[in-house]
Protein backbone atom coordinates (compact mmCIF):
# COMPACT_ATOMS: atom_id res chain seq x y z
CA UNK A 1 0.00 0.00 0.00
CA UNK A 2 1.37 3.41 -0.95
CA UNK A 3 0.83 6.42 1.23
CA UNK A 4 -1.62 8.99 -0.25
CA UNK A 5 1.03 11.67 0.16
CA UNK A 6 -0.58 14.51 -1.79
CA UNK A 7 -4.16 13.92 -0.66
CA UNK A 8 -5.63 16.55 1.61
CA UNK A 9 -8.47 16.20 4.09
CA UNK A 10 -11.65 18.23 4.45
CA UNK A 11 -10.77 18.26 8.17
CA UNK A 12 -8.66 21.40 7.90
CA UNK A 13 -6.57 20.76 11.04
CA UNK A 14 -5.37 17.44 9.58
CA UNK A 15 -3.45 19.07 6.74
CA UNK A 16 0.13 19.34 7.98
CA UNK A 17 -0.84 18.11 11.46
CA UNK A 18 2.16 17.07 13.56
CA UNK A 19 0.74 13.66 14.44
CA UNK A 20 -2.56 12.91 12.75
CA UNK A 21 -2.71 13.90 9.09
CA UNK A 22 -4.89 11.92 6.69
CA UNK A 23 -1.97 9.55 6.09
CA UNK A 24 -2.03 8.23 9.68
CA UNK A 25 -5.61 7.38 10.81
CA UNK A 26 -4.81 5.65 14.13
CA UNK A 27 -7.62 4.01 16.09
CA UNK A 28 -8.53 4.50 19.72
CA UNK A 29 -11.32 4.45 22.28
CA UNK A 30 -12.84 7.67 23.63
CA UNK A 31 -15.81 9.05 25.49
CA UNK A 32 -17.45 12.46 25.51
CA UNK A 33 -19.59 14.15 28.15
CA UNK A 34 -19.70 11.01 30.25
CA UNK A 35 -20.85 8.76 27.40
CA UNK A 36 -19.93 5.08 27.19
CA UNK A 37 -16.53 4.51 25.57
CA UNK A 38 -16.66 4.15 21.79
CA UNK A 39 -14.16 3.69 18.98
CA UNK A 40 -12.78 6.49 16.88
CA UNK A 41 -10.08 7.60 14.49
CA UNK A 42 -7.74 10.54 15.10
CA UNK A 43 -7.81 13.07 12.26
CA UNK A 44 -6.07 16.38 12.93
CA UNK A 45 -7.45 17.96 16.10
CA UNK A 46 -10.62 15.87 15.85
CA UNK A 47 -11.90 12.33 16.37
CA UNK A 48 -14.11 10.57 13.85
CA UNK A 49 -16.83 8.60 15.65
CA UNK A 50 -16.79 5.31 13.76
CA UNK A 51 -20.22 4.13 14.86
CA UNK A 52 -21.86 7.45 14.10
CA UNK A 53 -20.58 6.94 10.55
CA UNK A 54 -21.35 3.20 10.36
CA UNK A 55 -23.72 3.55 7.42
CA UNK A 56 -20.82 4.88 5.32
CA UNK A 57 -19.10 1.48 5.39
CA UNK A 58 -19.84 -1.81 3.68
CA UNK A 59 -18.21 -5.21 3.13
CA UNK A 60 -14.97 -5.86 4.98
CA UNK A 61 -14.70 -2.22 6.05
CA UNK A 62 -18.11 -2.42 7.74
CA UNK A 63 -17.13 -5.70 9.37
CA UNK A 64 -14.09 -3.93 10.78
CA UNK A 65 -16.14 -1.04 12.18
CA UNK A 66 -18.65 -3.45 13.73
CA UNK A 67 -15.75 -5.26 15.42
CA UNK A 68 -14.73 -2.04 17.20
CA UNK A 69 -18.04 -1.84 19.09
CA UNK A 70 -18.21 -1.97 22.87
CA UNK A 71 -15.36 0.34 23.76
CA UNK A 72 -12.58 -2.19 23.08
CA UNK A 73 -10.58 -2.99 19.94
CA UNK A 74 -9.81 -6.64 20.75
CA UNK A 75 -12.28 -8.08 18.23
CA UNK A 76 -10.99 -5.65 15.59
CA UNK A 77 -7.39 -6.71 16.29
CA UNK A 78 -8.44 -10.36 15.95
CA UNK A 79 -9.72 -9.78 12.39
CA UNK A 80 -6.21 -9.27 11.08
CA UNK A 81 -4.84 -7.37 8.13
CA UNK A 82 -7.57 -7.75 5.48
CA UNK A 83 -10.44 -5.96 7.24
CA UNK A 84 -7.97 -3.48 8.76
CA UNK A 85 -6.75 -2.49 5.28
CA UNK A 86 -10.32 -2.29 3.97
CA UNK A 87 -11.21 0.06 6.81
CA UNK A 88 -8.17 2.25 6.16
CA UNK A 89 -8.92 2.52 2.45
CA UNK A 90 -12.51 3.54 3.11
CA UNK A 91 -11.43 6.07 5.74
CA UNK A 92 -9.03 7.61 3.23
CA UNK A 93 -11.97 8.12 0.87
CA UNK A 94 -14.35 9.46 3.52
CA UNK A 95 -11.90 11.93 5.02
CA UNK A 96 -10.33 13.20 1.78
CA UNK A 97 -11.25 16.58 0.30
CA UNK A 98 -14.48 16.37 -1.70
CA UNK A 99 -16.02 13.59 0.38
CA UNK A 100 -19.75 13.91 1.05
CA UNK A 101 -19.07 12.98 4.66
CA UNK A 102 -18.18 16.63 5.24
CA UNK A 103 -21.91 17.42 5.14
CA UNK A 104 -22.27 15.26 8.27
CA UNK A 105 -19.38 16.86 10.15
CA UNK A 106 -21.43 17.84 13.20
CA UNK A 107 -22.76 14.30 13.52
CA UNK A 108 -19.57 12.27 13.10
CA UNK A 109 -16.72 14.52 14.26
CA UNK A 110 -15.76 15.56 17.81
CA UNK A 111 -13.09 17.97 19.00
CA UNK A 112 -10.33 15.90 20.59
CA UNK A 113 -9.98 18.37 23.47
CA UNK A 114 -13.58 17.61 24.45
CA UNK A 115 -12.95 13.86 24.61
CA UNK A 116 -11.46 11.54 27.20
CA UNK A 117 -9.19 8.78 25.93
CA UNK A 118 -9.23 5.22 27.30
CA UNK A 119 -7.12 2.11 26.85
CA UNK A 120 -7.69 0.89 23.28
CA UNK A 121 -8.23 -2.73 24.29
CA UNK A 122 -8.64 -5.08 27.21
CA UNK A 123 -5.07 -6.16 27.90
CA UNK A 124 -4.98 -9.72 29.21
CA UNK A 125 -1.20 -10.04 29.09
CA UNK A 126 1.75 -7.68 28.92
CA UNK A 127 5.35 -8.65 28.18
CA UNK A 128 8.23 -6.23 28.39
CA UNK A 129 11.25 -7.06 26.24
CA UNK A 130 14.83 -5.76 26.37
CA UNK A 131 15.67 -5.34 22.69
CA UNK A 132 17.33 -1.92 22.90
CA UNK A 133 20.94 -3.02 22.76
CA UNK A 134 22.41 0.41 23.52
CA UNK A 135 20.36 0.58 26.72
CA UNK A 136 21.34 -2.97 27.64
CA UNK A 137 25.02 -2.10 27.18
CA UNK A 138 24.77 1.22 29.02
CA UNK A 139 23.06 -0.36 32.03
CA UNK A 140 25.34 -3.38 31.89
CA UNK A 141 28.38 -1.12 32.12
CA UNK A 142 27.06 0.40 35.36
CA UNK A 143 26.94 -2.99 37.07
CA UNK A 144 29.38 -5.12 35.04
CA UNK A 145 31.96 -2.78 33.47
CA UNK A 146 34.00 -5.66 32.09
CA UNK A 147 31.04 -7.72 30.85
CA UNK A 148 28.07 -5.43 30.11
CA UNK A 149 26.13 -7.90 27.93
CA UNK A 150 25.55 -11.44 29.16
CA UNK A 151 26.15 -14.18 26.54
CA UNK A 152 22.46 -14.95 25.93
CA UNK A 153 21.55 -11.40 24.85
CA UNK A 154 22.56 -11.85 21.22
CA UNK A 155 20.76 -15.19 20.94
CA UNK A 156 17.53 -14.62 22.88
CA UNK A 157 15.05 -11.71 22.75
CA UNK A 158 15.08 -11.17 26.53
CA UNK A 159 11.78 -10.31 28.20
CA UNK A 160 9.76 -10.60 31.39
CA UNK A 161 6.04 -10.91 32.13
CA UNK A 162 4.70 -7.52 33.24
CA UNK A 163 1.54 -6.50 35.04
CA UNK A 164 -1.38 -5.81 32.66
CA UNK A 165 -3.71 -4.54 35.41
CA UNK A 166 -1.75 -1.32 35.95
CA UNK A 167 -1.34 -0.21 32.33
CA UNK A 168 -2.96 3.20 31.95
CA UNK A 169 -3.49 5.74 29.15
CA UNK A 170 -1.50 8.94 28.79
CA UNK A 171 -2.35 11.56 31.38
CA UNK A 172 -2.86 9.20 34.30
CA UNK A 173 -0.99 10.34 37.41
CA UNK A 174 2.04 8.31 38.49
CA UNK A 175 1.80 7.63 42.21
CA UNK A 176 5.28 7.26 43.71
CA UNK A 177 5.52 3.62 44.75
CA UNK A 178 6.60 2.26 48.10
CA UNK A 179 8.71 -0.83 48.65
CA UNK A 180 11.79 -2.35 50.18
CA UNK A 181 15.19 -0.83 49.46
CA UNK A 182 18.67 -1.55 50.73
CA UNK A 183 20.38 1.71 51.74
CA UNK A 184 24.05 2.05 50.83
CA UNK A 185 26.30 0.47 53.43
CA UNK A 186 23.45 -1.33 55.17
CA UNK A 187 22.79 -5.05 55.46
CA UNK A 188 19.04 -4.92 56.14
CA UNK A 189 16.35 -3.30 53.97
CA UNK A 190 14.01 -0.46 54.89
CA UNK A 191 10.47 0.22 53.66
CA UNK A 192 9.26 3.50 52.24
CA UNK A 193 8.67 5.62 49.13
CA UNK A 194 10.92 5.09 46.13
CA UNK A 195 13.71 7.70 46.02
CA UNK A 196 15.09 6.83 42.57
CA UNK A 197 12.05 7.01 40.29
CA UNK A 198 12.79 6.73 36.57
CA UNK A 199 11.10 6.50 33.17
CA UNK A 200 11.91 4.20 30.24
CA UNK A 201 11.34 5.19 26.62
CA UNK A 202 9.75 2.27 24.75
CA UNK A 203 7.70 1.28 21.75
CA UNK A 204 4.46 -0.58 22.47
CA UNK A 205 3.39 -3.40 20.14
CA UNK A 206 -0.27 -4.48 19.97
CA UNK A 207 -0.93 -8.11 19.10
CA UNK A 208 -3.56 -8.85 16.46
CA UNK A 209 -4.65 -12.42 15.68
CA UNK A 210 -3.35 -14.83 18.29
CA UNK A 211 -2.33 -18.48 18.19
CA UNK A 212 -3.64 -21.66 19.76
CA UNK A 213 -1.80 -22.89 22.83
CA UNK A 214 0.91 -25.27 21.68
CA UNK A 215 1.21 -23.72 18.21
CA UNK A 216 4.21 -21.54 17.46
CA UNK A 217 3.94 -18.49 15.18
CA UNK A 218 6.50 -18.84 12.40
CA UNK A 219 8.86 -15.91 11.92
CA UNK A 220 7.67 -15.52 8.32
CA UNK A 221 4.08 -15.07 9.55
CA UNK A 222 4.80 -13.08 12.70
CA UNK A 223 4.25 -9.61 11.18
CA UNK A 224 0.66 -10.62 10.34
CA UNK A 225 0.04 -11.00 14.07
CA UNK A 226 0.88 -7.36 14.84
CA UNK A 227 -2.07 -4.95 14.81
CA UNK A 228 -0.25 -1.70 15.51
CA UNK A 229 2.03 0.34 17.72
CA UNK A 230 2.01 2.98 20.47
CA UNK A 231 4.41 4.72 22.84
CA UNK A 232 5.09 3.10 26.20
CA UNK A 233 6.68 4.40 29.41
CA UNK A 234 7.91 1.60 31.65
CA UNK A 235 8.11 3.59 34.91
CA UNK A 236 10.83 2.10 37.11
CA UNK A 237 11.67 2.35 40.80
CA UNK A 238 15.42 1.87 40.56
CA UNK A 239 16.15 1.52 44.29
CA UNK A 240 13.39 -1.08 44.74
CA UNK A 241 14.59 -2.82 41.57
CA UNK A 242 18.19 -3.03 42.78
CA UNK A 243 17.13 -4.94 45.91
CA UNK A 244 14.50 -7.24 44.39
CA UNK A 245 15.69 -8.15 40.89
CA UNK A 246 18.00 -11.01 41.84
CA UNK A 247 17.43 -13.87 41.12
CA UNK A 248 14.14 -13.54 39.19
CA UNK A 249 14.09 -10.00 37.80
CA UNK A 250 11.74 -6.97 38.09
CA UNK A 251 8.62 -7.20 40.25
CA UNK A 252 7.26 -4.33 42.39
CA UNK A 253 9.77 -1.93 40.82
CA UNK A 254 7.85 -2.10 37.53
CA UNK A 255 4.27 -3.15 38.32
CA UNK A 256 2.92 0.07 39.89
CA UNK A 257 2.08 1.71 36.52
CA UNK A 258 2.93 1.54 32.82
CA UNK A 259 1.78 4.46 30.66
CA UNK A 260 0.88 4.19 26.97
CA UNK A 261 -0.19 6.62 24.28
CA UNK A 262 -3.88 5.90 23.56
CA UNK A 263 -3.83 5.78 19.76
CA UNK A 264 -2.98 2.58 17.85
CA UNK A 265 -0.86 3.48 14.81
CA UNK A 266 -1.47 0.65 12.36
CA UNK A 267 1.16 -1.36 10.56
CA UNK A 268 -0.18 0.01 7.26
CA UNK A 269 0.35 3.64 8.29
CA UNK A 270 3.97 2.79 9.08
CA UNK A 271 4.75 1.01 5.80
CA UNK A 272 6.59 4.01 4.26
CA UNK A 273 8.86 4.11 7.32
CA UNK A 274 10.01 0.50 7.28
CA UNK A 275 13.72 -0.18 7.04
CA UNK A 276 16.08 -3.09 6.81
CA UNK A 277 17.09 -4.40 10.20
CA UNK A 278 20.55 -2.91 10.90
CA UNK A 279 23.32 -5.35 10.17
CA UNK A 280 24.71 -7.04 13.23
CA UNK A 281 28.26 -6.07 14.18
CA UNK A 282 30.98 -8.35 12.88
CA UNK A 283 31.38 -11.31 15.18
CA UNK A 284 27.79 -11.31 16.44
CA UNK A 285 25.96 -14.61 15.94
CA UNK A 286 23.31 -15.01 13.28
CA UNK A 287 19.84 -15.50 14.79
CA UNK A 288 18.78 -19.11 15.11
CA UNK A 289 16.63 -20.31 12.18
CA UNK A 290 13.28 -19.87 13.96
CA UNK A 291 14.13 -16.17 14.34
CA UNK A 292 15.50 -15.52 10.85
CA UNK A 293 13.43 -14.49 7.84
CA UNK A 294 14.71 -12.59 4.81
CA UNK A 295 11.62 -10.39 4.44
CA UNK A 296 11.78 -9.44 8.10
CA UNK A 297 15.50 -8.65 7.86
CA UNK A 298 14.94 -6.56 4.72
CA UNK A 299 11.93 -4.56 5.96
CA UNK A 300 11.11 -5.53 9.54
CA UNK A 301 12.67 -2.53 11.27
CA UNK A 302 11.04 0.88 11.70
CA UNK A 303 12.45 4.40 11.42
CA UNK A 304 10.62 6.25 14.20
CA UNK A 305 12.19 9.22 15.94
CA UNK A 306 11.57 9.08 19.70
CA UNK A 307 11.72 12.05 22.05
CA UNK A 308 11.61 12.44 25.84
CA UNK A 309 10.76 15.76 27.49
CA UNK A 310 10.68 16.79 31.16
CA UNK A 311 8.81 19.59 32.87
CA UNK A 312 8.82 20.33 36.60
CA UNK A 313 6.19 22.13 38.65
CA UNK A 314 8.51 25.13 38.87
CA UNK A 315 9.11 25.15 35.10
CA UNK A 316 5.37 25.13 34.45
CA UNK A 317 4.81 27.98 36.90
CA UNK A 318 7.50 30.02 35.10
CA UNK A 319 6.14 29.06 31.65
CA UNK A 320 9.50 27.59 30.72
CA UNK A 321 9.67 25.19 27.76
CA UNK A 322 10.04 21.50 28.41
CA UNK A 323 13.59 20.20 28.74
CA UNK A 324 14.54 17.58 26.18
CA UNK A 325 16.13 14.59 27.88
CA UNK A 326 16.62 12.37 24.84
CA UNK A 327 16.16 12.04 21.10
CA UNK A 328 16.46 8.43 19.97
CA UNK A 329 15.12 6.07 17.30
CA UNK A 330 13.54 2.64 16.98
CA UNK A 331 16.42 1.62 14.70
CA UNK A 332 18.38 0.86 17.87
CA UNK A 333 16.32 -2.34 18.34
CA UNK A 334 18.55 -5.42 18.19
CA UNK A 335 15.52 -7.63 17.49
CA UNK A 336 12.51 -6.82 15.29
CA UNK A 337 8.90 -6.84 16.47
CA UNK A 338 8.32 -9.98 14.39
CA UNK A 339 11.22 -11.72 16.11
CA UNK A 340 9.65 -10.89 19.48
CA UNK A 341 6.36 -12.45 18.38
CA UNK A 342 8.04 -15.56 17.02
CA UNK A 343 10.17 -16.05 20.12
CA UNK A 344 7.32 -15.44 22.56
CA UNK A 345 5.21 -18.16 20.92
CA UNK A 346 7.89 -20.70 19.99
CA UNK A 347 7.35 -22.71 23.17
CA UNK A 348 3.60 -22.90 22.53
CA UNK A 349 2.68 -19.85 24.61
CA UNK A 350 -0.71 -18.52 23.53
CA UNK A 351 -0.84 -14.91 22.39
CA UNK A 352 -4.23 -13.20 22.21
CA UNK A 353 -5.63 -10.19 20.39
CA UNK A 354 -5.01 -7.15 22.58
CA UNK A 355 -1.88 -8.47 24.26
CA UNK A 356 0.74 -5.76 24.58
CA UNK A 357 4.51 -5.95 24.21
CA UNK A 358 7.00 -3.33 25.32
CA UNK A 359 10.20 -3.12 23.30
CA UNK A 360 12.47 -2.30 26.19
CA UNK A 361 14.25 1.02 26.52
CA UNK A 362 15.34 2.38 23.13
CA UNK A 363 18.49 4.38 23.78
CA UNK A 364 20.98 5.47 21.18
CA UNK A 365 24.77 5.13 21.45
CA UNK A 366 25.49 8.81 22.12
CA UNK A 367 24.79 11.20 25.02
CA UNK A 368 21.49 12.92 24.34
CA UNK A 369 20.04 9.62 23.07
CA UNK A 370 19.66 7.78 26.38
CA UNK A 371 16.13 6.59 27.17
CA UNK A 372 16.31 6.59 30.98
CA UNK A 373 17.68 8.71 33.80
CA UNK A 374 19.64 5.69 35.01
CA UNK A 375 21.79 6.07 31.89
CA UNK A 376 21.82 9.86 31.68
CA UNK A 377 22.97 10.32 35.29
CA UNK A 378 25.11 7.16 35.35
CA UNK A 379 23.10 5.73 38.20
CA UNK A 380 22.82 9.05 40.03
CA UNK A 381 26.47 10.10 39.79
CA UNK A 382 25.70 13.05 37.50
CA UNK A 383 23.01 15.73 37.62
CA UNK A 384 20.80 17.26 34.94
CA UNK A 385 20.66 21.06 35.09
CA UNK A 386 17.34 22.67 34.14
CA UNK A 387 16.51 26.19 32.97
CA UNK A 388 14.58 26.76 36.21
CA UNK A 389 17.80 26.37 38.22
CA UNK A 390 16.73 22.96 39.46
CA UNK A 391 18.79 19.82 39.11
CA UNK A 392 17.68 16.24 38.75
CA UNK A 393 19.19 12.80 39.18
CA UNK A 394 15.86 11.00 39.33
CA UNK A 395 12.25 12.20 39.21
CA UNK A 396 10.73 14.38 41.92
CA UNK A 397 7.06 14.83 42.79
CA UNK A 398 5.44 17.21 40.31
CA UNK A 399 7.75 16.22 37.45
CA UNK A 400 6.04 15.32 34.16
CA UNK A 401 7.57 13.07 31.52
CA UNK A 402 6.34 13.45 27.93
CA UNK A 403 7.12 10.89 25.22
CA UNK A 404 6.67 11.76 21.54
CA UNK A 405 7.32 9.95 18.26
CA UNK A 406 7.64 11.10 14.67
CA UNK A 407 8.08 9.30 11.34
CA UNK A 408 9.70 11.24 8.50
CA UNK A 409 10.64 10.30 4.96
CA UNK A 410 11.30 12.41 1.88
CA UNK A 411 8.25 12.45 -0.39
CA UNK A 412 5.85 11.26 2.32
CA UNK A 413 3.72 13.03 4.88
CA UNK A 414 5.20 12.73 8.36
CA UNK A 415 3.06 11.12 11.04
CA UNK A 416 3.21 10.88 14.82
CA UNK A 417 1.85 8.84 17.69
CA UNK A 418 0.38 11.53 19.93
CA UNK A 419 1.87 12.04 23.37
CA UNK A 420 2.40 9.71 26.29
CA UNK A 421 2.35 11.84 29.45
CA UNK A 422 2.63 11.11 33.15
CA UNK A 423 3.05 13.39 36.17
CA UNK A 424 4.59 12.08 39.37
CA UNK A 425 2.57 12.60 42.56
CA UNK A 426 3.56 11.86 46.14
CA UNK A 427 3.21 8.44 47.71
CA UNK A 428 0.19 7.84 49.94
Amino acid sequence: MTQPTLTRSWVASANGHRDFPLQNLPLGVFSINGSAPRSGVAIGDSILDLHAALDEFEGEARRAVEATAGGQLNSFFELGRGPRVALRERLLELLAEGSKLQTREAQVLHRAVDCQMHLPAKISDYTDFYVGIEHAQNVGKLFRPDNPLLPNYKYVPIGYHGRASTIRPSGTEVRRPKGQTLPAGQTEPTFGPCARLDYELELGIWIGPGNAMGDAIAIGDAAEHIAGFCLLNDWSARDIQAWEYQPLGPFLSKSFITSISPWVVTAEALEPFRKAQPARPEGDPQPLPYLLDNRDQNAGALDIELEVLLTTASMREQNLPAHRLALSNTQHMYWTAAQMVAHHSVNGCQLQAGDLFGSGTLSGPQPGQFGSLLEITEGGKKTIELASGEVRKFLEDGDEIILRARCRREGFASIGFGECRGTVVAAH
